[in-house]
This record gives C-alpha cells, sequence and structure tokens, in this order.
C-alpha cells in the first residue's frame, strides 16, 4: 500500500507519462480545429466537426469509465492510456468553449453536452484526487517525522555506547533547537513534488469552472488540519463565562501556554499556511489570499476570544504582570498576521478587535496602578512593626515596582496611550462646554508638561508610600525607634531601587540623592536623640572647682552614664536593622563619638575614686565593654548581661 500510495504522489516531472504518439497527434489535430473555431466569423455557418474531436472523446470517455468502474488505479499524473490525463482535461475545458459559440447548431449542442458530462466526470476525479493528495500529509509526514526522530535517536545512542568511558564529554542536542529543525522548510508536511502536483490539479480544476468546489475542499482541509496542529500544541478554547469560574492560578498557567502557542502560531504555523496557499494555488493570488485569509479567521478570533475573557475577570493587582505579557504578545505578534494577510473582508474587524483588547487591557492596568496608590494611601493600621523593622507594606510595594519596571517600555506607552485618550476627550468636552475651555487647557498643559506619564505616575506611589510611611512612624513613642523605622524603610526603598536599572533610571538620578539625604537626616537625628543625654554625661565642664574634682557630682555622672548606657543597650539591642551595612554605619558613627569620649572621661577622672569596692561600684564599663555593648545593638535580640569584663 505503501509503494501505490508514493507511485500516486509521483510527480510528473520526475516520472514522465507515457503518451503515445497517436495521443499527440490527436491533440494537434484538436487545437487546429480550435483555432479554425477561433477564425470562423460569428455570422457564418460553423465548420463541420472533425473526426479528431469524436475520437478524443471516446478515448477519454474510455480512461474515465475504467477509472470510476475500479478496473484502473487512478492517478491523474501517470497513466499507461494514450493520453494524458490533465492534458485531456486541458483541451476538453478548451474544446467546450470554442464550440459555445455555435451552440444553437444541433449538432454541436450534442458535442457540447457530451463533453461537459465528460469535463464533469473529470472533475469529480480530479476533486478525489486533490483531497487524498491535501488528506495524505497526515500519514506521510507523520511516518517521515517518526524517521528522521528514530534515525536522529539511533545515532545518538550509538555515539552515547561508542563514549561511555568519557561520558562527561558526550553533548546532548539542543531540544530547542533539534524540534524546529525538522520542520524547515517543510511547507506543513508536503513535499515540493505533492506541491507541483496539487498545483497542477488546481488549474485543471479552476479551468474546468470547479474553483468553488476546489477552494471548499482546501479549505475544509487545511481547516481540520491547523486545528488538529494547535490540539497537538495543547491549545485550549475558553468562553468569557468559563474564564470567570477559574481560579487565578489555573488562568495564570493557561495564559503561559497561551502567549507560547501564540507566538508560534503567528510566527511559524501562519507563515507556513501562507506559503503552502500560495504555492498549491501559483498563478491564482486572489482565490490563495482569500482562502489564507478565511483560514486564518475562525483561529485567530479563538486567540482573541482567550485574550478577552481573561481581561474579563476581576481586575486585582496580582494579574497585572499576566496582563501585562498578553498586552505584549498581541502588540508583538499581530502586526506579523495583518502583513500575512493581504485582502479579507474581515480583516478591519481583526485590527479592530486587537486594538480594542489591547485598549481595554492597556486601561485595566492603568487602573491597577491608580488602585495600588489608593491602597498604600488607605493603608491606616494603628499597630507599629515590632523593633522599627522595614513595613510588609514597603516590601510588597517595591517587590511589585521593581518587578513591573521590568516592563518599563511596554508601561510607558500605556500610559502615553492613556494619557492621549484623556487628552482627547477633554479636547472633546471642552468643545461641548466652552466657558470651561480654559481650564482644561490649563490642566491638560500641567499635565503634558510633567513628562513621561508612568514616570510620574510612579513618582506618585513612591510620594505616598513616603507620606503613610512618615504616618506609622509616628506610631513609636520612642522617637529613636521611630528614626530606625524610618531608616530600615529609607534605605530598603533606596536599595530596592539602585538594584533596577529600570527602576532608578525613572526615578532619576536627583530622587536617589534627595534619598540618601533624607536617610542621613535619620541617621544624624538618631544620634542626636539617643546619644546627647549620654555624651553630656562624659563632659569635663562642671566637675572640677580651684583646681579639684567634685566627687559627688564626679559619682553622679558616672552612675548616670551607667544608668543611660544600661537602658540604651537594653532597648536597642531588641531593635532591628536588617541592612548589614546599615547596621555596621550605624554601630560605627556611635562608636566614634561615645568610645572617646569615655576614654577621655576614664582617663581623666578615674583615679578619683579609691582602688576597689569604691571604683567597682561606679566605674561599670571599661572602654573595651562600652565597645562591646555598641557592636550587640539592632540585633533584635534581647540584652545579653555579663558582657562586661
Amino acid at each position: 500500500m505503501e509503494d501505490q500510495d508514493q507511485d500516486q504522489n509521483t510527480n510528473l516531472d520526475n516520472e514522465p507519462t507515457s503518451v503515445s504518439s497517436h495521443g499527440h497527434k490527436l491533440y494537434q489535430q484538436i487545437d487546429t480545429f480550435i483555432s479554425i473555431l477561433h477564425d470562423q466569423p460569428d455570422s457564418s455557418s460553423p465548420p463541420e466537426i472533425v473526426e479528431p474531436v469524436q475520437n478524443f472523446a471516446d478515448l477519454f470517455d474510455a480512461m474515465l469509465a475504467a477509472f470510476e468502474s475500479g478496473s484502473k488505479r487512478c492517478t491523474v499524473f501517470k497513466t499507461d492510456e494514450p493520453l494524458c490525463f490533465l492534458e485531456s482535461v486541458d483541451r476538453t475545458a478548451k474544446l467546450i468553449k470554442s464550440l459555445r459559440r455555435f451552440d444553437s447548431d444541433q449538432i454541436y449542442a450534442v458535442a457540447i453536452n457530451r463533453l461537459s458530462g465528460i469535463q464533469q466526470r473529470a472533475m469529480s476525479i480530479m476533486e478525489d484526487e486533490f483531497k487524498s493528495i491535501l488528506d495524505d500529509y497526515q500519514t506521510s509526514y507523520d511516518r517521515d517525522q517518526k524517521a528522521k526522530t528514530d534515525e536522529t535517536k539511533t545515532v545518538h545512542l550509538s555515539s552515547s555506547s561508542s563514549n561511555v568511558e568519557d561520558s562527561s564529554e558526550l553533548e546532548l542536542p539542543d531540544q530547542d533547537q533539534a524540534e524546529p529543525q525538522l520542520e524547515k522548510d517543510e511547507f506543513l508536511g508536503y513535499s515540493d513534488a505533492l506541491i507541483s502536483d496539487l498545483n497542477k490539479l488546481v488549474n485543471g480544476l479552476i479551468q474546468g469552472g470547479h474553483e468553488t468546489e476546489c477552494s471548499e475542499l482546501y479549505f475544509l482541509v487545511r481547516r481540520n488540519a491547523m486545528e488538529q496542529n494547535l490540539k497537538a500544541i495543547e491549545f485550549e478554547k475558553f468562553s468569557i463565562d468559563e474564564m470567570q469560574k477559574m481560579q487565578w492560578d489555573l488562568i495564570e498557567k493557561e495564559i503561559s501556554s497561551w502567549i507560547i502557542i501564540f507566538k508560534r502560531f503567528c510566527n511559524s504555523l501562519l507563515p507556513s499556511e501562507k506559503r503552502l496557499a500560495d504555492d498549491v494555488f501559483w498563478g491564482h493570488t486572489a482565490i490563495s489570499n482569500r482562502l489564507f485569509s478565511n483560514l486564518t479567521r475562525n483561529i485567530l478570533l479563538c486567540f482573541l476570544n482567550f485574550a478577552e475573557a481573561v481581561m474579563m475577570t476581576k481586575r486585582s493587582a496580582e494579574k497585572l504582570f499576566k496582563f501585562l505579557d498578553i498586552y505584549e504578545t498581541l502588540r508583538d505578534n499581530i502586526p506579523t498576521v495583518e502583513k500575512l494577510i493581504i485582502s479579507g473582508e474581515w480583516l478591519p474587524q481583526l485590527k479592530s478587535s486587537a486594538v480594542l483588547i489591547r485598549y481595554m487591557l492597556g486601561e485595566s492596568i492603568f487602573m491597577i496602578f491608580i488602585e495600588l496608590e489608593n491602597s498604600i494611601k488607605s493603608d491606616t493600621s494603628k499597630t507599629p512593626v515590632p523593633s522599627g523593622a522595614v513595613h510588609p507594606l514597603t516590601r510588597y510595594t517595591m517587590n511589585y515596582l521593581n518587578y513591573a519596571c521590568e516592563y518599563s517600555d511596554t508601561l510607558e506607552q500605556i500610559f502615553r496611550d492613556h494619557q492621549e485618550i484623556g487628552a482627547d476627550f477633554d479636547d472633546l468636552k471642552s468643545q461641548d462646554h466652552q466657558h470651561n475651555y480654559e481650564s482644561n487647557e490649563a490642566g491638560s498643559g500641567s499635565e503634558s508638561g510633567s513628562g513621561s506619564p508612568f514616570q510620574a505616575q510612579l513618582t506618585k506611589i513612591m510620594d505616598q508610600l513616603d507620606t503613610n510611611l512618615e504616618a506609622k512612624s509616628r506610631l513609636y513613642k520612642d522617637p529613636a525607634l521611630s528614626l530606625i523605622f524610618m531608616m530600615n524603610n529609607g534605605r530598603y526603598i533606596l536599595q530596592k531601587t539602585k538594584g533596577t536599572g529600570e527602576m532608578r533610571t525613572l526615578l532619576g538620578d536627583p530622587w536617589v540623592r534627595k534619598r540618601s539625604s533624607d536617610l542621613q537626616n535619620y541617621h544624624t537625628c538618631y544620634k542626636r536623640e539617643t546619644w546627647t543625654n549620654v555624651l553630656q554625661c562624659l563632659s569635663h565642664e562642671g566637675l572640677s572647682a580651684n583646681g579639684k574634682v567634685k566627687k559627688p557630682v564626679l559619682k553622679e555622672r558616672f552612675k548616670s552614664f551607667n544608668a543611660m548606657f544600661d537602658e540604651i543597650h537594653k532597648t536597642q539591642t531588641a531593635w532591628v536593622v536588617s541592612d548589614e551595612q546599615l547596621q555596621s554605619e550605624l554601630r560605627v558613627s556611635i562608636s566614634a563619638i561615645v568610645i572617646p569620649a569615655y576614654r577621655s572621661f576614664m582617663g581623666r577622672f578615674s583615679q578619683v575614686f579609691t582602688p576597689g569596692r569604691q571604683t567597682e561600684k561606679y566605674i561599670k564599663y571599661q572602654p573595651e565593654d562600652v565597645e562591646t555593648c555598641i557592636e550587640e545593638l539592632f540585633d533584635g535580640n534581647a540584652a545579653q548581661q555579663g558582657k562586661k569584663r
């Protein structure tokens, strides 16, 4: 059976048919008769129908009868009969056309009637052959690809077995590169020979007046094939109602699959389908364009319906990134489809549908950012974060924006489009309400002068986050802890901004410098708030009179220092500074002001006390102990006692 199939698909150019000299002579005689009919004036009597016409009709009729009865295997490209099938179809069509000039003549009418019947039977056989070849790709292509795959596996297995001892150097093929190689220039499974045969059949069918039947056959077979191709790569169709009932995590997976399949459809399957239609209907451009357009229409609308169904789900912040993925996929791939579809009544519908879906996705994306700004503003929780740590709102907002800025170019486009649409709406509104014209123009001018619309929105969100954090910092009763909270959050924001090139570019270097300056101010205010009184205890002023140390005042100074330092150590070891660099900077700056002052104070006044119990009572810390305690600050642990030497 395989051999028969291969014979059936053999091209005339590769294996010439054996048409007898009698057949060639008949064709020449018919061509001569057609020429005579062409030159015959309409007003004159028609010439007598020559005998070769009757002989040709008899021979072609007999050939068709043999095919129809099954006594001979049908193939329109190779025959042992004296006539060539396709040439005979061609002569039949030309004869009928020429004879119809004189169809009022009874003899001519009979001849036309007979030849028309023969032509219809030939068309039926050609339609069967056309459909057979179109359908055959499903078996021949799968068989060929399986053979190639098996051959590839055999080669790799052989290579593996011969290099077992050196398996570490064995290089396996890149699967992403290997798969497309199997389909390279394969016209969706049709060989060049099959394409040539299909084109010959198309020419014969169209010449025989069967353009509609030929087109319908091609459309049905290729539509089924395209659906099978999509089914093979697991494309699922979902209605809006079905999508509304699905959980978002399931929808996310479907979106990921949709993106991969849609890109492959636009950039691989559709171009191949276009090449196939163009080659099969070579010489009939309008037909191939129309067929390809109609084939593409339903499947493309399925893809767009999926995007629309996703867009119709309830809007939420977690959906932003998948919305952006769909938006980019449509934006980047629909133009490819538009270039392929040269004509088609529904092309404007495709464009408008794609534009509408993109606009609505863009509107949802825009509103998600507005809602993010509002959600930050409405976060009025009254419970401070323990230990002054980074607030969850800060972490969520910065991570969200960090990821969003990876789509910065797309977001710029979306916000710019939204701004333009808003400006157009304002213009229309101002035309209807002339008395508001000046105020609308003023508002539009200020907005247009703000630069990038997405950058403006990003800055608004960051400003709102600042305002919220400042309000939350006031929830702490200890002003120093409030400053630690602001430092923690400010440092986290700054590090996230610096770590993302897109976000830093959008916010700008002046914004980053302002943040760094604010952070330094918090640092300075913290040292002043916490350590000013401690340092006053270590001041030499007021401790001497007439060259003598006031021992009671000195005792009180040491007692005050010990009490203050104990309290700071006990409290601030439980505070959290999660950023290691900020933690180190704080400890170093504290040590820089406290340790030298304490060493100087000890060096000047420690000898005043009587060695022994008095010294131990008032001098609780050695300078090394103070330094050790400072190194324990901001660890988020309860103060550990007994550290002093």
